[in-house]
C-alpha cells in the first residue's frame, strides 16, 4: 500500500535522528540477559534488540527497523479491516491516512517499543474477528490464539482485550463465537506459548502485578490520572481527520445499521477503556483498538452523505494534511536542539539525548580513582535507564558493567562481592546510606541541552565501607519505580 510505503520511507530516513531512547537502552541490556520474562515486560522487545544488535551493532536504524515494519503493517491492517467491512478503495485509503495521522502511530514507528507489536496484534485480532463475522470460516479462529500469544510476549495487556470482548459478545452477540471449538483451540495455543512467561513471573514473585501500582502512580504525574485519561487518549488519535473518523466509527458501531454484526467491537473498546481507567493504566493501553474504529469510521463515511464542515474534515486532502501536520509531533523532523531544548515537554526527545554525556562524566570520575580502589569499585544507578546508558556507551570508555535495583535491572544481578565501593548515579536512597559507611557527592551531572531529567541535576556519589555482603544487601536496592 502506498500510504504504508511512504510512512516506511520516512521512518527509515529519520531513524538515526536524536539518540537512543531510555527504554531502548533497557531493551538492549535486557537482550544481553535474555529470559522468558522480566519485571515489567515480556521477552519480545529484548529479543528483537539482541538480534538487531548482534547483526548491526550500534545501529539505531537496525534497532528500530522491526518497529518500522510493524508500523507499516498496522497501517496496512487498518486498511484491510476497512475492506472486510465493505469499504472500497477510497475508504481503505482514508483509514490508512488517519492511522498515519496519529502521532502515537508515528512515534512508536520511530522507536523500538513494546507498544508497536502490541498494537499490531490487537489490530490483527480485530481483523480476524471481523473476517470471521463476515465469512463464518472457523479456520481463522486459531490465528486469534497465535496473535494473542505474540502480544503477550510483549505485554500482558491483551488479556484486558479478551475480558472486555467476552463480556461484549455475551451481551451483544454473536454468542456462537464463544462456542466455536476452534476459538478454544486458539486459546490453548495462547496458554502453551505464554506458560514459560507465566512460570517466570510466578518464580519471581509476580513483579508484573507490582507494576500496576507503579504505573497508576506514574499516571497521576504523566497524564493527570483519571481526569486526564480520556483527553490524553484522544490526543493520541490525532487532530481533525483522525479524531473525527475514530469517533464517527465508534458511534456507527454502537448505533447499528450495516455495522450491527460488528457492534460488539465498539462495546469492547468502551469496555477496554473502562477497564484500564479503573486499573490506573495509561491512555495508550487502548490504542490497539484504534485501527478497527478508524476502519469503521472510514467505511461508514463512504456510505453516508456528510454535510457542512464534516465533509471537509474527512476528505482525503484534509486527511493528508492532518498526516503531514502530525508528522511534526510524531517524527524527529526538527533539529534536536529545537525539539529537546531547555524547558521542553517532549518526553521522547528529552530522554533520547544526554546519555553519552552521562557516561563521559561517570567515566571521568571512575578513572580519577586510585587504581587499587578502582579495581574494587562497581557502578550502581538509581534508574534502569541510567544503567542501560552506561552499559551501552561505557565499554568504549573503559567502564565496567553497570548495576541497578530499578525494574528489571535488579534481576540482572548484584555487583561482584569484590566491590566494596560504589560509584552511584542518583540521589542517595536509604538503601545506599544504610549499606555503606560513607556517601560522598563527587559532582552534579549536567548535559549541554539540560533536558534529560534522568541526567541533569543528578548527583554522582561515591559510597565506601560496605556493611555486609552483596547477597545480604542487594534485596534492599530492589524497586519497581
Amino acid at each position: 500500500m502506498t500510504v504504508a510505503g511512504v510512512l516506511g520511507v520516512l521512518l527509515f530516513v529519520f531513524a538515526e535522528r536524536y539518540g537512543t531512547f531510555g527504554d531502548e537502552l533497557y531493551f538492549i541490556a535486557a537482550g544481553q540477559h535474555l529470559d522468558w520474562g522480566y519485571a515489567d515486560q515480556g521477552p519480545l522487545a529484548p529479543l528483537l534488540a539482541l538480534v538487531t544488535e548482534s547483526l548491526f551493532p550500534g545501529s539505531l536504524t537496525a534497532l528500530r527497523f522491526p518497529s518500522l515494519l510493524m508500523t507499516m503493517a498496522i497501517v496496512a491492517v487498518t486498511a484491510l479491516i476497512a475492506r472486510e467491512l465493505g469499504g472500497a478503495r477510497r475508504a481503505q485509503t482514508l483509514a490508512a491516512l488517519v492511522t498515519v495521522a496519529s502521532p502515537f502511530t508515528l512515534g512508536n514507528g520511530h522507536l523500538l517499543t513494546t507498544n508497536t507489536p502490541d498494537i499490531l496484534m490487537w489490530a490483527l485480532a480485530c481483523w480476524l474477528l471481523v473476517r470471521w463475522v463476515r465469512t463464518r470460516r472457523d479456520a481463522v479462529l486459531p490465528w486469534l490464539g497465535v496473535v494473542t500469544a505474540v502480544a503477550l510476549q510483549s505485554k500482558f495487556l491483551m488479556g484486558g482485550f479478551w475480558v472486555a470482548l467476552a463480556v461484549a459478545v455475551l451481551v451483544f452477540g454473536p454468542r456462537e463465537l464463544l462456542r466455536r471449538p476452534m476459538l478454544w483451540l486458539g486459546a490453548g495455543i495462547t496458554v502453551l506459548a505464554t506458560l514459560p512467561s507465566l512460570l517466570w513471573q510466578a518464580g519471581h514473585g509476580w513483579p508484573q502485578l507490582g507494576m500496576t501500582g507503579v504505573i497508576a502512580a506514574e499516571g497521576e504525574f504523566m497524564h493527570g490520572g483519571l481526569l486526564g485519561f480520556v483527553p490524553m487518549m484522544l490526543m493520541l488519535v490525532g487532530l481533525l481527520s483522525g479524531l473525527v473518523v475514530l469517533l464517527f466509527g465508534l458511534w456507527r458501531l454502537l448505533r447499528g445499521g450495516e455495522l450491527r454484526p460488528y457492534a460488539f467491537l465498539g462495546w469492547t473498546f468502551l469496555g477496554v477503556v473502562a477497564l484500564f481507567l479503573i486499573a490506573g493504566g495509561r491512555p495508550y493501553y487502548v490504542a490497539g483498538m484504534f485501527p478497527v474504529l478508524w476502519a469503521a469510521g472510514a467505511v461508514e463515511l463512504s456510505r453516508v452523505r456528510v454535510a457542512g464542515w464534516w465533509r471537509w474534515s474527512v476528505s482525503l486532502p484534509v486527511a493528508v494534511l492532518s498526516a503531514v501536520a502530525m508528522s511534526f509531533f510524531g517524527l524527529p523532523l526538527e533539529p534536536v536542539h529545537s525539539r529537546a531544548g531547555a524547558g521542553s515537554v517532549d518526553f521522547i526527545s528529552t530522554h533520547s539525548v544526554g546519555w553519552p554525556e552521562l557516561t563521559d562524566q561517570v567515566a571521568k570520575a571512575y578513572h580519577a580513582l586510585p587504581a587499587e580502589q578502582r579495581a574494587r569499585t562497581a557502578l550502581l544507578t538509581s534508574s534502569y535507564w541510567q544503567s542501560g546508558a552506561l552499559d551501552r556507551f561505557g565499554p568504549a570508555r573503559g567502564l565496567p558493567k553497570a548495576h541497578s535495583g530499578s525494574r528489571g535491572y535488579w534481576h540482572f544481578g548484584a555487583p561482584p562481592e569484590t566491590a566494596d565501593t560504589v560509584l552511584y548515579v542518583g540521589r542517595p536512597l536509604p538503601a545506599l546510606t544504610e549499606s555503606f559507611g560513607t556517601v560522598t557527592q563527587l559532582s552534579t551531572l549536567e548535559t549541554e541541552l539540560k533536558a534529560n531529567r534522568a541526567v541533569d541535576g543528578i548527583p554522582l556519589l561515591l559510597a565506601q565501607g560496605r556493611k555486609g555482603t552483596w547477597a545480604e544487601l542487594w534485596p534492599r536496592f530492589r524497586k519497581l519505580a
